[in-house]
């Protein structure tokens, strides 16, 4: 059983990584500050696409684990 909550804590903690890299990347190709763009004004477009990104990568990650 704790095998199996290790191997767990490993593959959350590589989605973790991966999402923030995910989000970096996106940021650099996006112009502007894409979390600037979110928070302090609102854009609600650059919100969904963080969002479906998001889901994306859970979705791949899901998809490896299983």
């Amino acid at each position: 059983m704790m095998n199996n909550v290790g191997t767990a804590a490993v593959f959350a903690g590589l989605g973790v990584v991966l999402f923030i890299l995910v989000f970096v990347l996106i940021d650099l190709l996006t112009p502007g500050k894409l979390w600037d763009e979110i928070v302090n004004k609102h854009n609600n477009a650059g919100a969904i696409l963080i969002g479906s990104v998001a889901i994306a990568m859970g979705i791949i990650i899901a998809a490896a684990i299983h």
